[in-house]
């Protein structure tokens, strides 16, 4: 192979991969050296001059003419006089030698290892690329299509082919692809495993909601409404904390829309979830309230140092504030970074559709009730509103124990 057609062909391929000019020189001129240097073992006295457009390529050894006799003529920037003369008769002592270098000098096995070599370098220099887009754009919304559907991952494809992965615990429970299908998630990560580039997605992520307000909403876009937080539990509920700069622009009615038309668009991407969009303040007891919202709470006592709050709530504000499967409660929690404890309001007279737990003392253990009222639970009906998971996150019981407490309520309603 000649040195032309060497670097034609690589050249060929490296702007197929979108290599520019200068970074694939440099490629070229490295492998050339290694091939001197296993040759000659220096390239020090070596230029390689490259013209990848035309597919020259010059490759000049440099030497200094020394004395037959000299103690130097091993030294391999030095050539015996009678050596250089063989180049040209009228050399003397002291002349610099320039000597060019053929490809072909190096035979063809060597020729066709920097072939491979070349290719190879620049599949590694294409996924060093892929990794460091991705990871410069970790955050952001992308939009690609499925590619294959794997048990434990989707792999989708963005504009330039590149495959990206969108595994099972980053996808919204309720999400169903078929093959060619467009998908909307956030760069989650980026990673390098042995040499080779992974680049996660997330739909999961509170990122990725924040990126469908900012595309949906122009004032978030602009600058104008900030969001504060967001925690959800995907596919399910979310929780966004939003906050004006503008004294005249009401950041929940920006979000929501005239009858809910701005938000409709992001809880059809997220499979339905229920968004609740609460406006940001420094007042921890009012950010309390609106976190629980629906429920209107009485009263509350915040204990700063156990970073817990307890809420006291009207009977009927009870199921509200704790939501199904205990959803509501926890993410509000999450939203005001507190663990947030619900306690029943007394208001005389028992609820006639509730039974307070007292009366199942002769069923239920008395330190089990006390450990259940500790948490805010005192009634039957409070119990079982959250879910056997919530029950164990909450309280100090195990899940047996709930298991068993859970099944006598039931019947009592039975």
């Amino acid at each position: 192979m000649t040195s032309g057609a060497l670097i034609e062909s690589f050249a060929d391929f490296a702007r197929s991969k979108n290599i520019d000019r200068p970074t694939m020189i440099a490629i070229l001129e490295e492998v050339f050296r290694t091939m001197i240097r296993k040759k000659y073992g220096t390239d020090e006295n070596f230029d390689v001059i490259i013209n990848a457009e035309s597919g020259d390529l010059e490759m000049w050894r440099t030497r200094e003419i020394v004395d037959d006799n000299s103690e130097d003529i091993w030294d391999y920037d030095k050539i015996p006089l009678a050596e250089a003369r063989k180049i040209q008769d009228d050399f003397e002592v002291g002349e610099q030698v320039a000597e060019e270098v053929k490809l072909e000098d190096f035979g063809r096995r060597v020729v066709q290892t920097a072939r491979q070599t070349l290719i190879q370098k620049i599949k590694d220099l294409e996924k060093e690329l892929l990794y460091q887009k991705y990871k410069d754009q970790v955050g952001d919304l992308i939009t690609a299509e499925v590619y294959q559907l794997l048990k434990h991952e989707i792999i989708l494809v963005d504009g330039e082919n590149n495959e990206l992965s969108l595994p099972r615990t980053e996808q919204i429970p309720k999400d169903r692809y078929r093959k060619g299908e467009t998908v909307k998630a956030v760069i989650h990560r980026a990673e390098m495993n042995n040499g080779t580039p992974k680049i996660i997605l997330s739909r999961t992520s509170p990122v990725f909601l924040e990126r469908l307000f900012e595309t949906e909403i122009p004032e978030i876009y602009d600058g104008l409404i900030s969001i504060r937080k967001i925690v959800r539990e995907p596919g399910e509920r979310a929780k966004v904390a939003v906050e004006s700069y503008d004294d005249r622009i009401d950041p929940v009615g920006a979000c929501v829309g005239m009858k809910g038309s701005r938000i409709h668009s992001i809880v059809r991407e997220l499979g339905n979830e229920n968004i609740d969009v609460i406006n940001y303040t420094d007042n921890l007891e009012l950010l309390i309230s609106r976190a629980l919202s629906p429920a209107k709470i009485s009263t509350m006592n915040i204990d700063r140092d156990n970073r817990r709050v307890a809420v006291f709530l009207k009977p009927d504000q009870v199921s509200l504030a704790i939501g199904k499967g205990g959803q509501n409660i926890k993410l509000a929690g999450r939203l005001v970074d507190l663990e947030l404890d619900v306690f029943r309001e007394n208001e005389g007279p028992e609820d006639d559709e509730d039974v307070d737990l007292n009366e199942f003392s002769d069923e239920i253990d008395e330190w089990i009730i006390d450990e259940l009222r500790r948490v805010g639970l005192d009634t039957a009906k409070s119990v079982l509103a959250l879910s056997k998971e919530e029950l164990v996150r909450r309280s100090d019981l195990e899940e047996d124990t709930i298991e068993e407490i859970l099944d006598i309520l039931r019947h009592e309603f039975e």
